[in-house]
This record gives structure tokens, sequence and C-alpha cells, in this order.
């Protein structure tokens, strides 16, 4: 902790001009607290409608694809959840660059309402038996909606939160984005377990599986009134501050330009941007998209005992997922993140075959251990994916590596797996395929540069309080000259 600290500070006493109040950012705590609010709630229900469509996958095959056998109803369910992130790279080229030139709020506001429709509008749509091949066709749209607007909004979010951050707090202050993320997930899966025993499978298979897809409508207007009472971030308006004729002509690039940027001379942190969110992504698609229907389909467990076991893992990433934000301020990202990746490469089998005991204790002890580890993905990405970028290029270059990331490797997660397991007959595909991306992801965390403490690439310094920009100033102050070599 103090090593990275003292790193810090050196960097700082390194900085032209002198550190003084005058360049040091401090951030209101109200600002901080709506900025964070507001961001997570899109996240939340992003996730609420996947832990929604997660544990409805057999439901949706059987209307959506009825004629089918059940393995191909639900590889086609699983098809139709992949092709949302098959526009997510779409959506992240276009929204991501034009959060970039018009600013975060606005975009934000936008992807809100977008992923409001599209969920909202899964639950309007005729089953098969009723307007017949039209009714896949309408959900396939509404998912690409869904996908699109999603597109923008995770690398805003991130960008949004981290450069309203105190440089401290990054890591503690971003972990509430994807702790919304897997509160709304957590709330979508236990709305269908409810469901799912309240109603009956019959009543689910008729109507009651509307339901939770109606429910994201009154959330997306909450989500969009916050945002849109949010000011621009700190290190945003100081871009637009800048006066010099070289800013404004990065200012107002197109956005195939900022595009080109990116791939030219960002590609290497762009790299590891794309390692990293596959390593977070493959897990996190496993567990919440793929483990509900394995449970039920390879398996042959009931759905409740699936259903509490998936949510089981949530709960535990609910609960630690802050904690562990905390310490990647303290000790440092890279540590949090290769930890979870050799723990990922170490138990991905061992934890499967536990997964296979017809009982409750060892499934559920492998579920919860998928959780921890999980959590160390989840806490430190918001803190440290944006670092990896200045801010002239962070949305956009933060929204195409996460979402090529995603798209290839994360949301055709459930479909590669299922698709594996069935031509092999072998229920180990998962595990391997998890014990992969952790050594991909492994390999992005050594080239990963540490942020911890640290300011946002191209931003001054970023405080609490006023007493902590004093305190700052003193502490470099104090510190010796760097020796030169």
């Amino acid at each position: 902790m103090r090593f990275l600290r003292r790193q810090s500070f050196l960097k700082l006493k390194r900085r032209k001009p002198p550190l003084t109040e005058d360049n040091i950012t401090v951030v209101d705590p109200a600002t901080l607290k709506r900025a964070i609010s507001a961001s997570a709630v899109g996240n939340m229900m992003e996730w609420f409608d996947f832990g929604v469509y997660g544990y409805l996958a057999a439901t949706l095959g059987k209307v959506f694809f009825p004629g089918a056998s059940p393995a191909v109803q639900l590889l086609s369910t699983f098809a139709t959840f992949a092709v949302a992130f098959l526009v997510r790279p779409l959506g992240g080229l276009f929204f991501g660059p034009l959060g970039d030139r018009v600013g975060r709020q606005k975009v934000l506001a936008a992807t809100m309402i977008m992923m409001a429709i599209g969920t909202f509008a899964v639950g309007l749509i005729p089953s098969y038996s009723t307007i017949g091949i039209g009714a896949p066709i309408l959900l396939l749209i509404a998912r690409m909606v869904q996908g699109f607007s999603t597109g923008g909004e995770y690398g805003g979010a991130t960008t949004f939160i981290a450069e309203y951050s105190p440089d401290r707090k990054r890591g503690f202050l971003g972990s509430f984005l994807d702790f919304g993320t897997f509160i709304g997930y957590a709330l979508g899966s236990g709305l269908v377990t409810v469901l799912n025993g309240s109603l009956g499978d019959q009543t689910m298979l008729n109507w009651g599986w509307r339901i939770p897809f109606w429910v994201a409508g009154p959330i997306g207007l909450v989500g969009l009134y916050m945002r849109l009472k949010l000011e621009e971030t700190p290190a945003f308006q100081e871009q637009l501050d800048a006066h010099d004729a070289k800013v404004k002509q990065q200012e107002q690039q197109s956005g195939a330009q900022e595009i080109k940027t990116v791939f030219v001379r960002y590609w290497r942190p762009l790299l590891v941007c794309i390692g990293l969110v596959l390593l977070y992504n493959v897990t996190n698609y496993m567990i919440t998209a793929y483990l509900p229907s394995f449970f039920t389909e390879t398996l042959g467990r009931g759905q409740a005992s699936a259903d509490m076991l998936v949510l089981s893992s949530m709960l535990v990433v609910v609960v630690i997922i802050v904690g562990i934000g905390r310490i990647s301020d303290k000790v440092g990202r890279k540590p949090v993140f290769a930890f979870g990746a050799v723990a990922q490469i170490i138990l991905a089998i061992p934890l499967f075959k536990m997964l296979e005991h017809g009982g409750t204790a060892a499934p559920l002890i492998a579920c919860l251990a998928f959780g921890v580890i999980l959590a160390c993905f989840a806490a430190p990405t918001a803190s440290t994916l944006p670092a990896l970028f200045p801010t002239k290029v962070r949305y956009g270059a933060l929204s195409i590596g996460f979402n090529i990331s995603v798209s290839v490797f994360g949301g055709t997660t459930p479909l590669v797996t299922e698709g594996l397991v069935s031509l092999t007959d072998n229920n180990m595909m998962p595990a391997y395929y998890l014990v992969g991306s952790g050594i991909i992801g492994l390999v992005a965390v050594f080239f990963l540069r540490e942020s911890a403490t640290q300011p946002l690439a191209g931003s001054s310094p970023q405080v609490g309080s006023k007493q902590e920009a004093a305190a700052l100033i003193e502490t470099v102050d104090r510190l010796p000259e760097p020796s030169v070599a």
C-alpha cells in the first residue's frame, strides 16, 4: 500500500506545473453519490434482463421455438441471446466516440431509454402459436435493440464513475457499478424463481414469462430521470475548458477518426482491455446465463434447486464485491485480477465435478467458490479499464475494446459451451473453457499497468475534500526529488 502511494506521489511530483490547489479537482460528495447511483441503475436494468433471460431460457425456447427438440430449443434461445452481443460492437462504435464528443451524460441517457424499450418490448411479443415465424423474428429485433444500446452502456458508465471518483477510492467506488450489475441479476433471477414457484410451469408458459420483462419499463424511467439530472464529469469538463488549438482539433475529430486513432495509437492498452474483459465475462456469462440451463437440461436438476444454486453465486458477489474493490485500492488492481485468474485455472475442473454431484452441499460449495472468483474480476474492472486510456478517447476506446471482447467471447459463452457439451457429450467442456479464459486473462494481467491511487491519464489529481487536497500537496512537497541515474 505504501509502495503504491509513494509511486503515485512521485509521479505527481514530476507533473508540471507544480501541484497546487488550482490543479487538483475536489469532487462534491453529493454529486459523486448521484453519479454512482445513476450509472449503476443502467447496469442494474441491463443485468435484470440477463437474469430474467437466463432463468427463462428453457421456457422461452418452448414459447418461440415449440416445434424443436428440447436441446434445439435451448440452443435457439441461446443463439437469440448471442445475437444481441453481435450488434454490441456496432453500438460501441456509435455511442463511444459520440460520448467523447458530445459528453458522457447525454449518451448515457440515450442508452438508458433504448435498453428499457428493448426489454419491455420482449414482454409484448405474441407467441409462436399466435403469429408463427414472426414471433422469433420480433424477439430477434428486440434483442438487437438491447444489444445496440448496451454497446454504449458499460463503457460510458465505467467512464462516468471513474472520472468522478477520487483517485484513492476509485476501486471502491467503481465496484458499486458491478454491485448494481449483480443486484440487477439477483432481482431478475429472484423474480423468475418466485414466479416459477407460485404460478407453475403451464401458467409461466402461457403468460407468466412476460411479467419480468414488463418490470423493465418503470426501472428505465427511473434511471432516465436520474441520468438527466447529472452534470458532466470533471475530466470531460476539464477537456472542454482547454483552449489550445490541438485540444480543439481533437475534440472535433469525427467518430471514424477517433476509431482509427484508437486502433493505431492505443492498440496495446486495447489488447489488455480485451483480455481483461474476456477473463471477467466468460466467467460471468458461464455462471449467470449458462449454469441455470446446465443444471436443469444437462444434469436434470429441478428448476427451483437450479435457480437457488446459481442465485447463491450472485449473492456471494453482492456481499463481497465492494470489499474487494476497497482492497484493490490498497494492494493494487493487478494482484486482485491475478488471484482470481490463477484460482480459476486451478479450480475450474474440480468445481465443475462438484456441480455434477446429486446432493446439495457439493454443488453449493462450487457455486459459492465461483462467486468469489467472479467477484475478483468484477470488483476492479470499472476502475481498471478507464485508466487504460486518456480522456479524449476514453469512452470510445473502452466501448470498442469492451464490446469486441464481450461479443466474441462473453455473450457467446452459453451458446458455445452448450454446443460443445451436445457435440462431445462431455460435461467438463465448460470447465476447460474457463481454464482457457483464465490463461488468456493472466497474460493480460501481466501486461497491465498498475493504476491504483493514481490520476487518470490526461486528468489532474482528484480528491474527495479540500482537506485531502491540502494533505496531498503537503505529502508530495515533502517527498525527495526522484533520483536521476
